[in-house]
């Protein structure tokens, strides 16, 4: 079995270790994304004592609250967003690295962020 992503500093150290990604900062926050454009896919979140945010379409987050709810689950906060909260104790880690790994290569499929105007 997997050893468990049972913090975010695992979780984010496990996203570095993909392909082309990068530690970026977000909202002060250390997040993993893409390199080369610049999009974000694991974030702290707001419920970071017990979850990360993994931001992946709308129709997987769908699935994965419906079949392991009690890993993935949305807050007030992220529902209706293209985002799903993932506890710390998920009994398939295994699971887990495959959602990380499946939002990375969503972000790497997106445009690259433009720049805020100041």
């Amino acid at each position: 079995m997997a050893d468990p992503l049972d913090s975010y500093d695992k979780a984010l150290a496990f996203a570095l270790t993909l392909p082309g990604t990068a530690q970026l900062t977000k909202f002060n926050w250390a997040v993993a994304g893409i390199a080369a454009n610049g999009q974000s896919f694991l974030f702290p979140g707001h419920e970071k004592d017990t979850s990360f945010v993994v931001s992946i379409d709308l129709g997987t987050v769908e699935m994965l609250m419906e079949t392991e709810p009690e890993t993935y689950w949305q807050s007030p906060h992220y529902r209706g967003h293209p985002m799903v909260l993932v506890r710390y104790d998920s009994p398939d880690p295994e699971r887990v690295r495959r959602v990380i790994a499946q939002a990375r290569e969503q972000a790497a499929a997106k445009k690259p962020v433009r720049p805020r105007k100041k």
